[in-house]
């Protein structure tokens, strides 16, 4: 230990100020670790910084004595700093494990260091410092961690929203007429997505005619049912004309039985019939081609 250091100060104050004063060295080491490394690819230098910010943060949660508390303030540089780096690894394919595994082997080097700031690494002091420095890169685990986690579960909604989107798309049929073919079960998120994605094509294509096809939809219960209501009624005030089509046998006996009252709802029994419906009241006919046999 230095000899200008107070032997009288307690082990937390000890770490606070080894990490600051070893802040360079310590940076040098973390840098050349894996959780550094495969992060910053480009240059040695960003890690080297991004281990000094992350040092800093050590060094204040350790004076502040609060060790185990991951809600420290000190800990938030930590979150920001990691945070970013434990995303790019998630990206990566890299569990939150294997996250947490990669901060764990931070700590041999860091304590390799501690150790010999003592003329003997036995003595209790020694000990003690080893003890707390060990705990609070304990709790910088736990930290890591909880924001892979975290990141891990943001990814997972993120792509859980864009499958919903890719799930619901809307599609221009002719001009003014757009349509949501649903297939699968329809639930609270879904059914969200699929009433701003028409309304949005709404407003993009100027459509007059909205087609709710639920041909591939397996069953509709009550909520279901009110969430194609509040759609319908939604395209209404965008001035669009709604239609639900391809409600089977089943679907019909189930919205009976419940009691919905579908009666202000515009319905067909096909898509083909729900298109054929836009176009009439667009004053548009389709008819078949005469084929050159009747045309003799």
């Amino acid at each position: 230990m230095p000899q200008d250091q107070d032997a009288t100060a307690s082990a937390p104050q000890l770490v606070g100020s080894f990490l600051e004063r070893r802040r360079e060295q310590i940076a040098q080491r973390w840098a050349d670790a894996s959780l550094f490394r495969s992060v910053f690819t480009v240059s040695r230098d960003e890690a080297v910084e991004a281990s000094k910010a992350v040092v800093d943060a050590l060094s204040d949660v350790a004076v502040s004595g609060r060790l185990e508390d991951i809600t420290a303030p000190g800990y938030e540089p930590v979150r920001e700093q990691l945070g970013r780096m434990t995303q790019n690894r998630a990206r990566a394919g890299a569990t939150p494990a294997g996250i947490a595994d990669e901060v764990a082997a931070l700590r041999t080097p860091t304590l390799d260091l501690l150790r010999e700031e003592f003329a003997d690494p036995t003595a209790p002091q020694a000990q003690e410092c080893v003890l707390t420095l060990t705990l609070l890169l304990g709790t910088l685990r736990l930290v890591v961690l909880e924001t892979a986690l975290d990141a891990g579960a943001e990814m997972i909604e993120r792509q859980r929203q864009q499958l919903l989107e890719v799930a619901t798309p809307v599609i221009k049929l002719w001009e003014h007429t757009v349509a949501v073919p649903l297939i699968g079960t329809l639930d609270s998120a879904r059914s969200q997505v699929v009433m701003e994605s028409l309304l949005e094509a709404i407003v993009e294509q100027r459509a007059r005619y909205a087609i709710l096809d639920i041909t591939g939809v397996p069953t509709v219960d009550s909520l279901v049912a009110q969430h194609l209501m509040k759609t319908v009624a939604a395209a209404r005030l965008m001035g669009a004309e709604c239609i639900v089509s391809g409600i089977r046998p089943a679907i019909a006996q189930t919205i009976v039985q419940l009691g919905i009252d579908l009666g202000s709802v515009l319905t067909r029994a096909s898509l083909a019939d729900a298109l054929a419906y836009a176009l009439s009241r667009q004053g548009i006919e389709v008819s078949r081609a005469q084929t050159g046999t009747n045309a003799r």
